[in-house]
Formats: C-alpha cells, structure tokens, sequence
C-alpha cells in the first residue's frame, strides 16, 4: 500500500498503486544483468573522474547527505556491500549505516573494493533466474530494529536504485568540480 494525496481535500490515504505491473514479471534476470553492467560501466566512469581529483578536492564537504565524494562513494559501496550479504551471502559488515561514509579511507583501497564488488556483483546477476527472483527476502533491519520481508523483486530494484541515486549526487559533485564523466543516460551506455 502507498500513501497518496486523493481528492481535493488534500488528506492521505493508503492506496494500491496504479503503476505496479498487473501481468508479468518487471524486474527479470535480463533486468538484473543489465543493470549491473550499468552499475559496473558508472562505477568505472565516476571513479576514473574522481581520481582526477586531488584527495582534498575528493573530501570536501559539498553539501550532498553524505557530505562529500569519497563519503558518498563510501556510502554506495556499503549499501551494496550490505544487500549483496542478504542476496549472495557476502560477509556482513561490522560497520552501520551510520559510518557508511567512513568504509575506506584511502580512495584507492576504496576504488578496488569497488571493482571487486562490481566483479562479484556481476557474477551474482549472471546467476539470478526467475525461481530467485520469486518470492519475499526476510533479514534484520538494524535501521528499523525488527525483522523485515519484501518481495526480492522490490528488493533488487531498491539496490539498483539506490546505486543510482547516491551516483548522481556523485555526478554532481565531479560537475561541479570541474569533472566530466560522459553520457550517463541508460540505453546509451550500454
């Protein structure tokens, strides 16, 4: 159920949402491998723009929620560090969301973890097939305190999703910097 203004009165009230597909799967395993190799090739790009910078330029605090490039990065590579442990069975991480941002100090340790995730996380797509796919995923929540299920197939879209969210604050940063990263644009990618 979400939560949606209706009607003219502005109130709030649960509703299914329209959008969600009635038929057929959205997110598949072509889905997930294309996505991947998305995430593999952003990853590649942000990252060869941000070692162009020096290490202070990388650090400064520029405003985005994870404070700056290297946080954000950090950031990215724990959120993905932390699904892949529910989806693939990666070692979990003795750090919190709370110090995300602090995974890796040095940027290149940082950007060879982050090619290593890429790697495995590639492997793992290549691996999904629809009997994965189907059905819900419970784990902890150490955000929530309480055990939570959702279908993997949500699961798996938040995890790209999120990759992408906290790479464009990213991309903005490197923009505004001074660093180009090319297209970024989907079907122009790959």
């Amino acid at each position: 159920m979400w939560q949606t203004p209706l009607g003219g009165d502005g109130l709030i009230r649960e509703t299914s949402p329209a959008f969600l597909p009635t038929s057929g799967p959205m997110i598949t395993p072509e889905y997930v491998r294309t996505m991947a190799a998305y995430n593999a090739e952003m990853n590649r790009r942000i990252y060869d723009a941000a070692a162009r910078l020096s290490d202070e330029e990388r650090r400064r605090h520029r405003g985005a929620f994870w404070g700056s490039i290297h946080g954000t990065l950090n950031h990215i590579l724990w959120g993905d560090m932390a699904w892949m442990s529910r989806f693939d069975g990666w070692d979990k991480l003795a750090a919190g969301i709370k110090q995300s941002d602090a995974l890796h100090q040095d940027f290149f340790a940082l950007s060879n973890a982050r090619a290593e995730a890429d790697r495995r996380i590639s492997d793992w797509a290549g691996q999904v097939n629809p009997d994965w796919l189907h059905g819900d995923l419970a784990w902890v929540s150490a955000v929530l305190g309480k055990e939570i299920s959702k279908p993997k197939t949500l699961l798996v879209a938040h995890f790209f999703n999120h990759q992408t969210h906290h790479r464009g604050q990213v991309h903005a940063m490197l923009t505004a910097a001074g660093e180009k990263t090319g297209d970024t644009d989907l079907p122009f990618i790959l």
